[in-house]
């Protein structure tokens, strides 16, 4: 297990961050083609280009 992943994702959840976001965070970490294009949404796209790159900073931005 990646810890990094598991915490990350643990704490998006528990700061209510889009589930969007989060969603595609996942993917990107773990390097997913991305979703097809109609189902692509802000959210999901700064969160997949935040996972593939592994950052880790700028999910606040998308908390409730």
């Amino acid at each position: 297990m990646n810890q990094e992943y598991y915490d990350a994702v643990t704490k998006m959840e528990e700061m209510g961050v889009d589930p969007e976001y989060i969603q595609g965070w996942q993917g990107g970490y773990v390097i997913n083609p991305p979703r097809e294009e109609q189902r692509v949404t802000e959210a999901y796209e700064a969160g997949y280009e935040d996972g593939k790159a592994h950052v880790t900073d700028n999910f606040a931005k998308w908390a409730k």
